[in-house]
């Protein structure tokens, strides 16, 4: 990001893309060496080019960090989770490894869900 905003230090936060602005945000958290990353819908409203760099760096920061990310993008929970939850209505349905969850779903609600049912 760096080369991206290097001549435009004195400008506003305001003034980076959406997408720019996420990736401050991430970086800035990152700043106080945290246990563990919260990403709240991390990728929501922003493109499919910004989405692809932050899902890149949430992807290398997980060697490191414990990383939490809440998610209605089914697609991107199968890119990028090792362990998923799913719940419904704020009660948790499935939970366990992600690949596990997804291949073989063992409630009604999240084979439903997973076929696109709701």
């Amino acid at each position: 990001m760096w080369h991206e905003v290097a001549q435009r230090l004195d400008a506003p936060a305001t003034a980076l893309s959406i997408g720019q602005q996420q990736r401050l945000c991430l970086a800035h958290g990152l700043a106080v060496e945290p246990d563990i990353i919260l990403g709240d819908e991390p990728t929501s409203a922003l493109d499919p080019l910004s989405s692809q760099h932050i899902e890149h760096k949430l992807l290398e920061l997980k060697e490191r960090y414990t990383t939490v990310i809440v998610t209605h993008t089914l697609r991107q929970a199968k890119r990028i989770a090792d362990y998923v939850i799913f719940m419904y209505l704020g009660e948790i349905v499935e939970d366990g490894p992600a690949a596990e969850l997804f291949n073989h779903p063992q409630q009604e609600r999240t084979r439903q869900y997973l076929a696109g049912v709701f």
